[in-house]
């Protein structure tokens, strides 16, 4: 092997050569892994139809509350339209319950002393954003179309409306200014043009028109019930028609469904809907006794609980009096169409 002998200039240049070199290796190693880092991970294919929120209201779903004696009987739960939807609990317990555009009503009790009570307004995720304290048995619950307004009603002495000498107490709340009426008889109620009164008024089953101002409630004096309608900003309601319970208005605001007295003590309510221009009554083809306020599942359809031993299933009729009732969940009450 042949050795060369360089001088020191050669060799000082030879060596700015090599560590320019090794500069720029180390240069571009350095930006091939910086570009490795940043650069973004292969994105997941996305499903066909992505996993719906088990804690959260959503448009379109069908919600109840379970019932029976199973181990989740109270719970909430969300299934989507048709006969082999899926099922998801939700993980929020209610005696009744209802929601509309994103807001939630949950009435349930506060302990194992069934007088105390709660009113648990929830937001979109199903999460609390306001609770009203009350004394009594959760009944009915309410949410206006577009979310703003809620309506409960407690039974303070009693649990059925068959009882005698029960004794009912609605309230409403404007989830958007906090106004809060805990009973309806702080307003004034207007029967045959005079102003009425009596010591044994009751009051339940609100229901709202699509202007937040306007509802529907029932109410009972003298053995006898009321159709009424209120307007919420003047505190005033007035009587339209007599026996009729529990109103549930239709969406497109032309047809009120209510329970009507037939008279037996075995089987007192029959389903009926009216309609609110021409004043005509259509008896649905529901022939059981139903004791519940029923709901809308569409402009045409009703929905309702109807009990069953110990448990209760909720079952859906047309509600032009046409047709046949036909089963629409097992084991649920208090649905509702969001």
């Amino acid at each position: 092997m042949k050795v060369v002998d360089l001088s020191g200039r050669a060799r000082a240049a030879i060596l700015v050569v090599a560590v320019l070199l090794a500069g720029a290796a180390g240069t571009a190693y350095v930006l091939r892994a910086r570009s490795q880092a940043v650069r973004p991970a292969a994105a997941a294919v996305p499903s066909a139809r992505p996993a719906p929120s088990a804690t959260a209201l959503r448009e379109g779903d069908l919600m109840a509350v379970r019932a029976g004696p199973a181990a989740d009987s109270g719970q909430v739960f969300a299934v989507e339209p048709g006969d082999a939807g899926e099922q998801r609990p939700t993980g929020v317990h209610c005696r009744r319950f209802y929601a509309a555009a994103g807001t939630g009503l949950c009435l349930r009790v506060a302990t194992s002393l069934a007088t105390r009570s709660e009113v648990i307004v929830l937001d979109r995720g199903l999460r609390e954003v306001r609770k009203v304290q009350l004394s009594g048995i959760p009944s009915r619950a309410r949410v206006s179309a577009s979310g703003r307004m809620a309506a409960w009603t407690f039974f303070i002495t009693g649990d059925s409306y068959v009882s005698v000498g029960f004794s009912t107490r609605a309230g409403i709340l404007d989830t958007r200014t906090g106004t809060l009426v805990k009973n309806l008889e702080e307003f004034t109620l207007v029967k045959d043009g005079r102003v009425y009164r009596a010591a044994d008024l009751n009051y339940w089953g609100v229901t709202f028109a699509a202007d937040d101002n306007r509802f529907y409630a029932t109410a009972s004096s003298g053995g006898r019930t009321y159709l009424l309608q209120g307007d919420f900003a003047a505190r005033r309601m007035r009587v339209l028609r007599e026996n009729a319970e529990c109103p549930s208005l239709s969406p497109d605001g032309t047809r009120v469904a209510y329970k009507k007295r037939m008279g037996g003590s075995s089987d007192p309510w029959r389903l009926y809907t009216l309609d609110l221009r021409s004043g005509r009554e259509t008896a649905l083809a529901e022939t059981a006794n139903i004791d519940d306020q029923a709901a809308w599942l569409d402009d045409g359809t009703v929905m309702y609980g109807r009990l069953r031993g110990d448990s209760s299933d909720v079952w859906r009729v047309p509600a032009d009096g046409s047709g046949r009732p036909r089963l629409l969940l097992k084991d649920a009450s208090s649905p509702v169409a969001t």
